[in-house]
């Protein structure tokens, strides 16, 4: 009943294409975010910082960037741990061999690396698609594990791959609590998603649209399909470079190759299909239910056998989490192809209309 837009005139065309046309829009989020920058850090402990924030703000992060590219634009990539890990030891390189190179600096050139490399294993895109165009994105994947591990001057002579990042400060203050982490990685989100929303609202989003829907059809009306499948990448990638540089910085600290394995690749596209390809929204929806999914599951199910007498070792609970990830993968295919962000859409529709039934 409070969900309605009567009396919220638009006498403009801006007023009419805002992001958020419905005030209580706007001003939910507006309070979801203000909560997420003041009340969650003085409330959260230390665990919920490490096991749950700050891998959720990453993970959206980085679904948003494969959602741009698989979701806005039609391009099946197997690829995004790649590009993850090109963003990350791109980063780690700038930050530990220019002296006094500024963290965010650091962050946004490990970016523009991904993108480049995003762009350079985008080419294929221009004369294949569907299962062919997701083999050719997987073949980066497979080369930048040999990358990492034979050319030992990217891991700044590491005989194992491996590298470590200490002494993170951002305009004179140092990086080292979850709480400033949480809020590091919460800022860049929040600028990269506002970023993201505006530009599928823009030219080149209708045009990687155009593209998903019948890339011929989009050539005949002017629409330059290398283009718009190359700056897809391109966006795609740096995103998800910047994602991958934070995970490695803020998450893991120290890592290397195996941590950005073509599972992650796979856990990115599950991400997409379950939030929603698409869709923003969706981005955050896969993410928060990739990231909360295992660790429910670690509480749940060892009660649940205790409950029938059943002993659920640790590996039990691995292969019931692939289990129900699968289940729910081929569920949403089927039930629900948009994902939970068009379940979210959907009721705000119903909301819209009640208690009335038209």
């Amino acid at each position: 009943m409070f969900y309605r837009e009567n009396g919220q005139f638009k006498t403009t065309y801006r007023a009419d294409q805002q992001i958020f046309p419905i005030a209580q829009d706007r001003w939910a989020v507006l309070l979801i975010i203000a909560a997420a920058f003041l009340v969650v850090p003085m409330l959260a402990s230390d665990y919920m910082f490490r096991a749950i924030l700050i891998p959720f703000l990453i993970m959206a992060l980085a679904a948003l960037g494969v959602n741009i590219l698989v979701g806005y634009c039609g391009q099946i990539s197997l690829g995004s741990g790649a590009f993850m890990a090109v963003g990350a030891y791109a980063a780690f390189n700038f930050f530990v061999r220019v002296p006094g190179m500024p963290l965010l600096v650091a962050l946004v050139l490990g970016g523009v690396c991904s993108a480049a490399f995003g762009i350079l294993f985008g080419l294929p895109s221009l004369r294949v698609k569907g299962l062919y165009l997701s083999v050719a994105t997987l073949a980066a994947q497979f080369f930048s594990d040999w990358m990492f591990l034979r050319i030992k001057w990217l891991t700044n002579d590491s005989p194992s791959g491996s590298v470590s990042i200490s002494g993170m400060q951002l305009f004179g203050f140092p990086i080292e609590s979850p709480t400033s982490k949480y809020l590091l990685c919460l800022g860049i989100l929040v600028v990269l998603a506002l970023l993201a929303k505006n530009l599928v609202r823009s030219a080149i989003g209708r045009e990687w649209m155009a593209i998903r829907d019948m890339d011929v059809a989009a050539a005949v009306i002017g629409i330059r399909p290398m283009y718009a499948k190359l700056t897809a990448f391109a966006v795609s990638s740096f995103i998800v470079g910047i994602a991958g540089a934070l995970w490695g910085f803020v998450y893991l600290g120290s890592w290397e190759p195996a941590a950005f394995s073509v599972d992650l690749s796979f856990r990115l596209l599950f991400m997409v299909i379950i939030g929603g390809m698409g869709s923003i929204m969706g981005c955050f929806f896969g993410a928060g239910f990739i990231v909360i999914l295992p660790i429910a599951l670690n509480q749940f199910l060892p009660v649940l056998g205790g409950l029938l007498g059943i002993d659920i070792s640790t590996a039990g609970i691995a292969h019931a989490e692939l289990i129900i990830f699968g289940g729910l993968i081929v569920w949403f295919l089927i039930v629900e192809p948009h994902g939970l962000a068009k379940l979210w859409s959907i009721g705000k529709q119903k909301l819209r209309l009640w208690p009335f039934p038209h």
